[in-house]
């Protein structure tokens, strides 16, 4: 589809927005998979000045009465093929639960509520209604442009009011960073409205520099690798688990004379974001995807950090990177609100150009994410190097108490991937009567591995005592979040007293990703 093609679509959708009688002041609640119009219909609500949710697809009925209820949508889009929308049953529960509901269309809908004729530039009715959206037009650059989803593991996602004029900075100052330009073909294969991929620097970034996006519905080497190689994409946007998989795939390729090897030749860089990701595979991606490497660092609430392309190898394979803009304030803290000295573990606090000032009708997390300066409190446990580096160590809710003595999760999963035989690790949290909590370690490992295989192994690397897994429970794949990342909550529900009883597929599918 080409830029003009884009332009006439999401005008003409943004066009029958205002012959509907939507337009500035309204919201609107979208769920829409990986798909072309997702972004028509996000530049449209852009453009007509309706601010919209854009839900992950596999968002079910409780996350998307939450977002209703903080918003009060006057416009819903949604995708027939979701099992919520399959019929009109819970359109009307959502339209009962806010008075505000108006308007309800589908991608692969039918007649009146058909989508793809809302956007349908050639149909009759247009011209009338053109001068309407040139007058009333987006909302004034420091208005709410969107909300975006918190990118909290726990509980469920808090909305982020995201301004015209902050996003577009993160926007611009990211694909200049990243080196997009007209030749960048860019590889969306988690899901669409994730900040990850809508803006670090995203589909976003890449239509600002005239660049090419490719949709795929989930990051399985089985449906990318074709697809890289057919459209030539230059770049790929993943989560941990997703590179692992990628290098796992072509390693196996190459072991094996009978496998389909594809051209990968034309991939340039592969981001890696939304957790740490192992130094061992990241170490990996030059030797075996034959394309550099970048790591992100960054949140739906504003800052975002990355290594850059010109970066010695050892910080890129180390570090998580360092603030988009030199107006970035960023502190590292101790509990007592003291700053810590470089190389030190810390709680991450920012402020700066294109951060945010406070979710969306939530006072109280506001009270706990903010402290009188405006400064804001992400949840990372983090290490400043000397650069201004940061290199993630973990989230101040995945700290295990043992017996007061702290352990930093991220910190054991690490060193655990560094066993030739690890996979994938997670280190959770257990209740225990007399430490109040231990830890149990889930591992996919490749080959026979016993428990206290890995003991010795952590022992050799210099861990304390404490902070050596009390237990160890081995998997066959860990289970994953909508975005990608480890769900230790699955994990947690799921405890048992043997080894090898959790099983997850190997392969995430569009639902679990």
């Amino acid at each position: 589809m080409s830029y003009a093609e884009v332009e006439q679509r999401f005008l003409a959708l943004a066009r029958r927005f205002s012959a509907a009688g939507l337009g500035r002041g309204d919201t609107a609640l979208v769920q829409l998979p990986n798909c072309a119009e997702f972004y028509l219909t996000f530049l449209a609500l852009l453009q007509a000045g309706i601010a919209p949710v854009n839900a992950l697809f596999n968002h079910k009925q409780n996350e998307l009465n939450t977002y209703a209820d903080q918003i009060h949508p006057s416009l819903l889009i949604a995708d027939r093929s979701q099992p919520l929308f399959k019929d009109d049953h819970y359109v009307e529960l959502l339209k009962a639960r806010t008075d505000n509901l108006s308007t309800a269309l589908f991608r692969g809908g039918s007649g009146e509520d058909d989508l793809e004729n809302w956007i349908d530039p050639s149909l009759d009715g247009l011209q009338d209604i053109s001068e309407s959206v040139i007058e009333n037009g987006p909302t004034d650059p420091d208005q709410i442009a969107f909300f975006q989803l918190s990118g909290g593991s726990t509980g469920t996602p808090k909305l982020v009011p995201r301004t015209h004029n902050d996003y577009d900075y993160s926007i611009r100052a990211s694909a200049e960073i990243c080196g997009l330009s007209q030749d960048t073909r860019f590889l969306c294969a988690l899901p669409a409205p994730h900040n990850f991929l809508l803006s670090s620097p995203g589909a976003l970034g890449v239509f600002h520099a005239g660049g090419t996006v490719v949709l795929a519905a989930n990051p399985d080497p089985q449906t990318c690798f074709p697809i890289i190689s057919r459209h030539k994409v230059t770049m790929a946007a993943l989560v941990p688990s997703a590179v692992s998989m990628w290098l796992r795939s072509v390693e196996q390729a190459q072991s094996d004379p009978a496998s389909e090897n594809h051209d990968l030749s034309t991939l340039e860089l592969v981001q890696v974001g939304g957790a740490s990701v192992a130094e061992s595979d990241a170490r990996r991606v030059p030797k075996v995807l034959g394309c550099a490497l970048q790591q992100v660092f960054g949140m739906a609430e504003g800052l975002v950090n990355y290594t850059r392309l010109d970066d010695d190898p050892e910080i890129v394979f180390t570090t998580q990177g360092r603030p988009i803009s030199a107006d970035d304030e960023v502190r590292v803290i101790d509990e007592y609100g003291q700053d810590v000295p470089d190389g030190q573990t810390g709680m991450l606090a920012t402020r700066g150009p294109y951060t945010f000032r406070g979710y969306f009708r939530s006072p109280e997390a506001n009270a706990k994410s903010f402290d009188d300066q405006g400064f804001y409190f992400s949840g990372d446990l983090v290490q400043r190097l000397p650069s201004g580096h940061l290199r993630v160590v973990g989230r101040v809710k995945d700290l295990i108490n043992r017996g007061g003595e702290k352990i930093a999760a991220e910190e054991i999963e690490t060193l655990l991937l560094r066993h030739p035989q690890v996979i994938q690790a997670a280190l959770v949290a257990v209740e225990d009567v007399l430490l109040g909590e231990k830890s149990c370690a889930f591992i996919v490992a490749q080959g026979a591995l016993r428990p206290v295989a890995l003991r010795r192994h952590l022992v050799e690397l210099g861990v304390a005592d404490y902070k050596l897994p009390d237990r160890v429970q081995f998997i066959d794949a860990l289970p994953l979040t909508a975005v990608g990342k480890t769900d230790k909550r699955a994990l947690r529900r799921n405890l048992s007293y043997g080894s090898a009883t959790i099983k997850a597929d190997k392969t995430p599918t569009p639902e679990t990703l």
